[in-house]
């Protein structure tokens, strides 16, 4: 990067622009941007069904067909690798093909997903609608953000971007709640959960009927007419010249720049040789590595497990994964409130310095829970499972149990093997088997995948405060701000390029969670995500720029370093563009 993140806080600080007068003009914003945007984010809702709703459904699945843990992973991960790959392929179908027709594949792909899960007979048909599902997913995480940024008003733009975080947040209490009214119907409740999600898909559909393409795609097309009507319908017929003329200066140097080079390849290309929009990519990559290195899908995704490495039964852990799933929800609201009011790079800081302190409460809790783990103080029988002489590494080993006297005491307990139909049941070398009272002793209490410990609390803490600090800033802002920082002939592509490292670095997530806590302790996975994080803080303060207020068309010269922007100045005055030379200049003056 050529320029650091002082010289953006300057440029950013004091530039007052001409282009901004004409925004701040439109301050009475049409009701049908707010309904379009309402039709474009359940896109949004759907990916966070669809990535939430696996958790509880792969319960019920396991147990019915048996599933190995690499089928497990498989049905979790495919998913997320298809959703990677169909991102890359969006870019090219939203420029081709319009981000309208995009978004209505993406919901009949949702729909064909859902009914093909729904109606599995197998296993080998439930990963092939998951990875319809999948791709359905990365259509609509690199599409909707885009459809939406390029319709709405500067004024209202982050909001709205924002509003798909909102319903991606709905998507995944929803996902959660209905995961947990199924659950009691063991043969077909699963099915419910998975094909549930066709009916917003096929809602979303029949509402694209009747909207429009983006203007900004319409005049890149030659359809001047259909931009102008759309215009109209967003801005007011008083705007709609001011805002044409805009968006055709910028088309009519995109195409010349076509006709020199009209191969795809070249888009390519140009977006890394291109200086401003290098940068904006590289910060774009950046927010979305960031956003998924810090951990957010081992809440998603793990979050029953967590809970149960923290202490808690199944059965409980289940039913609280709904306390980070509610304040995840409630949460983003604040970034809906405070995004056009502080700024994108304000948010994004602080919320990433929130989840920094989280992932701190969650690693300290951890770790007294490791400290303080309760000890086997019986050694019962003679075999494999009696090396342990702590619960925690008892009940990390697959194959053991821990078996202590429930309340206030649990240093009473022993380590015992699992044999097929549950453990064996030596408990103080009696009769008594774990689970049932008995009258001398009080209940002894069975644990194959927790320890009781008195720290279980700061795990939910943890979790809460983690996405109580994600929610607001880093979950929307990377969306809202890799939609609005590429110009026309570089944002699909580019916004695709972000989305699949996003879902890449969800994949690694995903993938390795369970076997970092394993390999280097759970309180140590967590700490490891604190210092990605803190990374990512440094980064953000020495690459972000604050983008709020800017039209998409303008966003380019943010980027531009000064010696590229004296070139293009020395360009447009040759063109006569008197608007880009007046705001070239206040950026100069600036600076």
């Amino acid at each position: 990067m050529e320029n650091n993140g002082k010289t953006f806080n300057s440029l950013d600080a004091n530039i007052k622009m001409d282009i901004e007068d004409s925004q701040e003009s439109k301050t009475k914003i049409s009701g049908y941007i707010y309904l379009l945007t309402c039709f474009a984010t359940v896109g949004g809702l759907l990916f966070g069904y669809d990535t939430g709703i696996v958790s509880g459904s792969l319960l019920l699945i396991g147990d019915e067909w048996s599933l190995s843990t690499i089928w497990r992973e498989a049905i979790v991960s495919a998913t997320i690798g298809a959703a990677a790959i169909s991102a890359l392929v969006a870019g090219y179908l939203a420029d081709k093909f319009g981000r309208k027709k995009v978004i209505m594949a993406a919901s009949l792909i949702f729909t064909a997903g859902a009914v093909v899960m729904g109606s599995s007979a197998n296993k080998e048909m439930l990963l092939v609608g998951r990875l319809i599902v999948g791709i359905g997913i990365g259509f609509a995480s690199m599409v909707v953000p885009v459809y939406v940024a390029e319709s709405a008003p500067s004024s209202i733009r982050g909001r709205l971007v924002t509003l798909n975080q909102v319903f991606i947040t709905v998507g995944i209490l929803v996902s959660s709640i209905v995961a947990g009214l199924f659950s009691k119907n063991k043969e077909t409740g699963w099915r419910w959960m998975l094909g549930l999600a066709g009916v917003p898909s096929i809602v979303q559909f029949i509402g694209f009927l009747w909207l429009p393409e983006t203007s900004r795609w319409l005049t890149a097309n030659g359809r001047d007419d259909e931009a102008r009507e759309t215009i109209d319908k967003i801005h007011g017929p008083q705007y709609v010249d001011e805002e044409f003329n805009e968006i055709s200066k910028m088309v009519m140097q995109q195409e010349k720049d076509k006709e020199e080079n009209p191969s795809k390849i070249y888009v390519y290309k140009k977006i890394f040789t291109t200086q401003p929009v290098r940068r904006a990519l590289f910060l774009g990559c950046g927010l979305m590595f960031f956003q998924q290195m810090c951990g957010i899908n081992t809440v998603i995704y793990y979050s029953a497990s967590i809970l149960r490495m923290a202490g808690f039964p199944s059965e409980l852990a289940i039913w609280l994964v709904c306390v980070p799933n509610a304040v995840n929800f409630l949460c983003t609201f604040i970034g809906i409130w405070l995004v056009e009011r502080v700024g994108r790079r304000m948010l994004t800081i602080v919320s990433t310095l929130g989840v920094v302190m989280a992932l701190v409460v969650l690693g300290i809790g951890f770790q007294l829970s490791s400290i303080n783990t309760p000890g086997v103080s019986l050694i019962e029988v003679d075999d494999y499972c009696s090396q342990f002489r702590t619960c925690e590494p008892c009940t990390d080993n697959s194959n053991c149990g821990f078996c202590y006297i429930g309340g206030e005491e649990k240093t009473s307990g022993s380590c015992l093997h699992l044999s097929e139909d549950g453990p064996e049941r030596f408990a103080n070398l009696s009769s008594v088997r774990c689970g049932e009272p008995n009258q001398k002793s009080g209940t002894y209490e069975w644990a194959d995948s927790y320890c009781p410990t008195d720290y279980s609390w700061m795990a939910v803490l943890g979790l809460a405060l983690f996405v109580m600090g994600f929610a607001p800033g880093l979950g929307p802002m990377p969306w809202t701000i890799n939609a609005e920082i590429y110009p026309l002939w570089a944002r699909s592509t580019a916004t695709s390029i972000a989305t699949a490292v996003n879902w890449g670095c969800n994949l690694i997530i995903s993938l390795t969670f369970l076997t970092l806590t394993e390999h280097i302790t759970k309180y140590g996975t967590f700490y490891l995500f604190t210092g990605i994080c803190g990374l990512g803080v440094i980064f953000m303060m020495a690459f972000l720029p604050e983008t709020k207020n800017r039209t998409l068309e303008e966003m380019e010269l943010v980027f531009m370093s000064k010696e590229y922007r004296h070139k293009q100045r020395n360009k447009t005055s040759e063109n006569h563009d008197t608007k880009l030379n007046q705001i070239s200049e206040i950026h100069d003056t600036k600076l």
